[in-house]
């Protein structure tokens, strides 16, 4: 699988750019606020391990590559979310913005600091730039990619 991942990543954002150059779609009324609710969802469900509230909220499209360049698809991220191997522990976000690219997809850019722990990492303490992309499935807003790099230290936090 990780002969994939480039070019899963080269796709995913070579598809983002081109819905970006065609011109932002206009967000709908309560637009900022669907998205914000859907995502203080998905960190509240990362950080219960919640088998079925994380089944709820990833897409089964789900893909997700970590700040040091592992990828986990929907399976093998819930695995280690349930399991316990990775557990988050604090979630600060410290700007986060959601844009509308096309109907029913949005972009959500954000610095965030997390604290746990992983196999990886046993003390995890990161401050990352995030690009996260949310997709409207059934009439739900359901995670759908996470791209993150690490930052240096990290600014007070905000919601």
């Amino acid at each position: 699988m990780s002969s994939l991942l480039p070019t899963r990543l080269v796709l995913l954002f070579a598809g983002l750019v081109a819905l970006a150059t065609l011109g932002r779609a206009a967000a709908p009324a309560g637009f900022d606020a669907a998205l914000r609710t859907a995502d203080d969802e998905r960190v509240a469900a990362i950080l219960s391990g919640n088998a079925a509230r994380l089944d709820a909220i990833f897409s089964d499209d789900l893909s997700y590559t970590h700040s040091n360049g592992d990828f986990d698809n929907k399976k093998s991220y819930l695995e280690k979310l349930v399991s316990g191997s990775t557990k988050y522990t604090t979630y600060q976000y410290t700007e986060r913005k959601f844009s509308s690219i096309a109907p029913g997809i949005a972009l959500m850019n954000a610095r965030v600091k997390i604290k746990g722990r992983s196999v990886a990492s046993p003390q995890l303490d990161v401050y990352l730039s995030v690009l996260a992309v949310f997709r409207e499935e059934q009439g739900k807003w359901r995670f759908l990619a996470w791209q993150s790099a690490r930052l240096p230290d990290a600014p007070a936090a905000t919601k």
